[in-house]
């Protein structure tokens, strides 16, 4: 073990011209750099995802690599099966476990602010949850002090409760946030794995559009939960299953139709001065209703396999982080759903009330846990397909 380390650095020293590689490396790191020495020396999984055709173009694996490796892995679980130096071998070779592990240290590396990143780092289901409660408390508290928490049948005008003004200012600020901090969170994310190409080998204009539309196919495929080979992911033992990826497409598109219709109900608002509430066979209210029933089969699903899988596929550390953010997004769907049948019915304020302080929670978590490494992986997966539009200066790659 020790001499392939030490041909590994001599490997790494010759790539750099000679000089030795000096880095600080996290545990974490230095852990995934040291598993990928291995890799690169077996190859024998450089067909299942893009991570080991990435691995190829490298000898060296500093921060950067390792960074963007780390979220390029989907954590499908394939190479841990595959691996003759996985445990108990004293190579302890286990990918999916290291990259899980290194990939939540990038969440708090790179969130903006920092400090909210390592607090949901280290509670983030007490967090989400906690947040929900008190978002929820707060507009019931504030109802109840307008004598408007039961206010009778209103026909479903949400607008009788919060007026739309003060609507659009509350979640017009809890989402700006949101977006500021995901685009701060992912320009540092980008700057940190950024190419490392000569001034003549950058990618032109054309390059990033056809990897621009190669990323996004895998990001809606979501084509590397197939572990592979299509016969998909790794969850409780060495069997191959396909739900976890239908169950992240249904939460994937649940959320996206969620999105479109409150996008579309805008629309209507503004430039068509339709006013809600609308009619339940209208698109807006259709989007809703479908993008709902998609984020409550979805996220049960992922809790279900989420409570089913082997420790070794992944870090059990981040499952308070994983469960708070499913947490969250099956209230959204259950919140949404029950305002929308009973928004006739006398409970009407008390339903929207809870529907909106669980949407604001969401929100603002969404940039320091699993929805920021949906946006840093979709980074990674274009940086990849640039990668592979550039020469490969080490001329070991399979391209």
């Amino acid at each position: 073990m020790q001499a392939l380390e030490a041909l590994g650095r001599e490997a790494a020293a010759l790539a750099n011209g000679g000089r030795p590689v000096i880095a600080i490396l996290s545990a974490n790191e230095a852990e995934v750099g040291r598993q990928m020495q291995i890799c690169n020396a077996c190859r024998y999984c450089e067909g299942f995802c893009a991570v080991f055709p990435a691995m190829t173009r490298r000898l060296e694996f500093g921060k950067a690599d390792v960074h963007y490796l780390a979220n390029l892995c989907h954590n499908c679980g394939a190479c841990l099966h595959a691996c003759q130096y996985a445990p108990p071998h004293e190579f302890a070779v286990n990918v999916p476990q290291a990259m899980a592990k290194l990939r939540l240290d990038t969440y708090t590396d790179y969130a903006w602010p920092s400090a909210l990143g390592r607090l949901y780092q280290r509670n983030g289901l007490t967090l989400s949850l906690a947040s929900a409660f008190a978002l929820v408390l707060f507009l019931l508290l504030a109802l109840l002090a307008r004598g408007t928490l039961f206010p009778g049948p209103l026909q479903g005008n949400f607008y009788a409760v919060f007026g739309h003004n003060l609507l659009g200012l509350m979640f017009g600020a809890v989402f700006g946030m949101a977006v500021l901090a995901l685009a701060i969170g992912l320009a540092r994310f980008w700057r940190g794995v950024s190419l490392a190409t000569a001034a003549q080998d950058a990618p032109t204009p054309g390059l990033y559009r056809a990897a621009g539309t190669e990323a996004v196919s895998d990001v809606l495929s979501l084509k590397y939960l197939g572990g592979g080979h299509g016969q998909g992911c790794n969850n409780a033992d060495d069997a191959f299953t396909l739900w976890r990826r239908r169950f992240h497409h249904f939460t994937f598109y649940g959320f996206g139709l969620c999105f479109a219709a409150t996008g579309l109900a805008t629309l209507y608002h503004y430039l068509l001065d339709r006013h809600a509430p609308y009619a339940l066979d209208s698109l807006p209210v259709l989007l809703g209703t479908a993008g709902g029933i998609g984020l409550l089969i979805g996220p049960v699903g992922l809790l279900w396999l989420n409570l089913q899988r082997d420790p070794a596929h992944g870090d059990v550390a981040q499952r308070p982080m994983d469960r708070g953010f499913i947490a969250l997004l099956l209230l959204v769907s259950l919140s949404g759903l029950a305002l929308l049948l009973w928004r006739d019915s006398g409970a009407m304020a008390l339903l929207l009330a809870l529907h909106l302080g669980v949407v604001m929670a969401l929100f603002l978590t969404m940039p320091y846990g699993k929805f920021a490494h949906g946006i840093f992986r979709s980074a990674a997966l274009l940086k990849s397909a640039l990668e592979k539009r550039v020469p490969n200066k080490l001329g070991l790659g399979s391209d």
